[in-house]
């Protein structure tokens, strides 16, 4: 079936475009300078707007409204009122006023506040964001329409993901403004954040998804022993689509384009069952709204053709898992963007300086960006050999790391590496224009052109925590800058100072070598670069002096909202990981025990059937094999057996920092440990006694 993109991209989207043809044209004008220079629409402004809004929406078949806001549990919320007024004579208008449009009332007791609010306070408000415009999403729950708002607590503090991501927006916006007035632009009125997020996921068939409890329950396998192929042969990776997977993206590109979102990229990715969707590069809020809503659009699209979309960061053990890699830029709203080097980098110096300046931000707050793409799911696959390792690096590539070395060793001239041609050596190919550099896929930051990509963001997360991260540091790193600057008698002599010192300073965060190597490590320890491993190691980040001073300066957070993110890193930790050993434990004790319990059964049976048949028959091999499976039986109850009270005694520890740690060193060990033998146990049990669909059946049966 034809599809005309043209035609179907932001249909469901009440755009500025939509907007220029519904309203007034005074009360456009107004709502399109709040949305540009910031302020507030006029109630009876707001009226309008609310009402073709209202229009527009019934249009398309929505009933219900709702303010869609994102908590701090990472994904979306969203409680849907209909436009119904109260009925007259058994008659109702449809009505969206202005007040409803830019203010709604939600309970905040049940959402994560980290101690914001009191159990018995339950008032939370939610407030429009004019920037990201509102669309219909069509559910099977009827069309809706939804605005996306922010959500703070009764007092005001940030309740939601979305608030500190805009504050820090604005906090980027007024100070790489500085940089650029410094160096003569003055058509340019506002600088803003672009970000445009690959996303990786897997795909498995739904009936054999529920027949895993612990797909169920944990959006990860917890026991699995390997297929017998995995993805040594590199055959996955931008191979054919299978149709069932082809008939889903086909699906979900049209869902997403009809929602505004620009999903370009379609492919299969290294591990079997897995593949990647990227869109253009957007507005920073705009692209982690547009995220949220591609990972929600993608998990009811795959229902439809009878899949599920995993997008945990390691559903499967012993291959590659999924991430998100967030490609961040900065430009103003004429166009140019600040990290476009140009033909001639090393005489760029406006450029020079913006990368300096992230040199220092990315140095200084190395914690803080690694905080940033923390959450429990991407424990399994930061440092794997297929992911970043946890410490953070920004890679440069050699162009620009030889124009870093030269400025850092005060060279008279700065010279540029030369890109050069690239003969493929067939006659009817044309030479190719090769890049000065090539790519780093072990880093963590790498600068790719005009952007740098931060590889470390789980598949799972929302992108919001990292981009609000980047922003601040960044803005930090500016705001330094031109306060050096702005006094300056000669610009251009006290810019290369500047930038030599930062790029100095900063110079032990570049690493353009292997990040996997366990020589990089050792390396990396002597530069004092941090290495934060787990969750619970990047969780104090958040609430350092140095931390406070920079979330503080600028707006983004309070102490007490990072106090608060602290509390719930923790507290989230701890809960996900007491669902996977509850989890493990149910398994074990219900499903794999009793399964290979039957069998041990069964074979002993037989055995002592034949030998009673048969007295000269050679029975080792069946011995043999009862004997292996109950050893690893016994090692399975031994292992249950020590994580059953393990966890009641973790339980009991009072200090939730204390309880995150013990659930890191004891815990998850622990797990390690039952899932060891049973693993074993499935390459040696009869596969019809064998209870739940193997790694074979769900990653190559799509």
């Amino acid at each position: 079936m034809s599809v005309n993109m043209k035609e179907i991209f932001g249909a469901n989207v009440f755009s500025t475009s939509v907007m220029r043809e519904r309203l007034p044209k005074k009360v456009f004008q107004e709502v399109m300078d709040v949305m540009e220079h910031g302020g507030n629409i006029s109630m009876a402004t707001a009226d309008v707007v609310a009402n073709a809004m209202k229009d527009w929406a019934v249009e398309k078949g929505a009933t219900h409204y709702t303010h869609w806001f994102q908590p701090l549990t990472g994904v979306t919320a969203e409680k849907h009122d209909s436009f119904l007024t109260p009925p007259q004579d058994y008659k109702v208008l449809l009505q969206l006023t202005g007040k409803q449009l830019i203010m709604g009332e939600s309970d905040a007791s049940s959402f994560p506040s980290g101690g914001l609010r009191s159990t018995h306070y339950a008032r939370g408000y939610t407030a429009w964001d004019m920037t990201s415009p509102a669309f219909v999403k069509e559910m099977t729950a009827g069309t809706i329409l939804c605005i996306p708002t922010i959500f703070v607590s009764y007092h005001g503090e940030a309740l939601d993901k979305k608030t500190p991501l805009l504050r820090s927006m604005e906090a980027l916006n007024t100070q790489a403004m500085r940089i650029v007035r410094l160096f003569g632009n003055t058509q340019a009125t506002r600088v803003f954040p672009s970000v445009g997020p690959e996303q990786e996921y897997f795909l498995v068939d739904r009936e054999k998804y529920l027949q895993r409890r612990d797909l169920i329950y944990t959006g990860r396998t917890l026991f699995g022993a390997p297929a017998p192929k995995g993805q040594e042969l590199e055959d996955q990776y931008y191979g054919v689509i299978r149709d069932r997977v082809g008939a889903f993206m086909a699906d979900l590109n049209q869902e997403l384009w009809k929602l505004g979102i620009p999903a370009t990229t379609q492919h299969n990715e290294v591990a079997p069952a897995q593949h990647e969707m990227a869109p253009i590069y957007t507005m920073c809020n705009l692209a982690v709204d547009q995220n949220q809503l591609t990972m929600e659009t993608m998990k009811r699209v795959a229902t439809r053709h009878g899949l599920v979309c995993l997008l945990h960061e390691k559903p499967f053990a012993g291959v590659n898992g999924s991430g998100k890699h967030n490609n961040w830029s900065i430009g103003t709203d004429t166009g140019e963007n600040l990290l476009d080097p140009g033909d001639t980098p090393n005489e760029n110096l406006q450029f020079l300086l913006v990368l300096s300046c992230i040199m220092k931000a990315v140095d200084v707050h190395a914690d803080l960006l690694r905080q940033s793409a923390a959450c429990v799911g991407n424990e399994h696959r930061l440092g794997g050999q297929e992911a970043p390792p946890a410490i953070i690096t920004i890679y440069l590539g050699d162009q620009l790391q030889h124009v870093v070395d030269q400025i850092v060793s005060n060279a008279d001239c700065i010279k540029l590496l030369a890109s050069g041609k690239l003969d493929s050596g067939v006659s009817t190919v044309p030479l190719l224009n090769r890049d000065a550099t090539d790519r780093n896929r072990t880093t963590p930051f790498a600068f790719t052109g005009n952007k740098f990509e931060f590889r470390m963001v789980g598949s799972s997360d929302s992108i919001a925590d990292a981009n609000t991260t980047l922003n601040a540091i960044v803005a930090e790193a500016m705001c330094d800058a031109a306060d050096v600057l702005e006094g300056a008698e000669n610009l251009e002599s006290a810019c290369m100072k500047l930038i030599h010192d930062n790029m100095t300073e900063h110079q032990r965060i570049l690493f353009n070598g292997n990040s996997y190597s366990e020589e990089w490590v050792q390396e990396a320890a002597r530069r004092g670069l941090p290495n934060l491993a787990s969750l619970v190691d990047t969780v104090p980040a958040l609430t350092t002096e140095k931390a406070v001073k920079l979330f503080s300066k600028f707006g983004i957070y309070t102490p007490a909202e990072l106090e608060a993110r602290a509390e719930i890193m923790y507290e989230t930790y701890v809960k996900v990981v007491k669902i996977e050993a509850t989890t493990m434990i149910h398994m074990a004790a219900k499903h794999y025990i009793p399964a290979v319990i039957q069998y041990t059964t069964a074979l002993a049976k037989s055995i002592s059937s034949v030998s009673k048949a048969c007295p000269e028959a050679d029975l080792s091999v069946q011995r043999k094999l009862l004997t292996s499976v109950s050893d690893y039986l016994a090692q399975a109850s031994c292992a249950l057996e020590q994580l059953k009270p393990l966890m009641d005694r973790v339980d009991a520890i009072q200090d939730l920092k204390e309880m995150a740690l013990t659930y890191h060193r004891a815990v998850i060990p622990a797990m390690d440990a039952l899932r060891y033998p049973i693993d074993a146990l499935e390459l040696m049990v009869d596969k019809d006694i064998w209870p739940v669909p193997t790694y074979g059946d769900l990653m190559f049966e799509v």
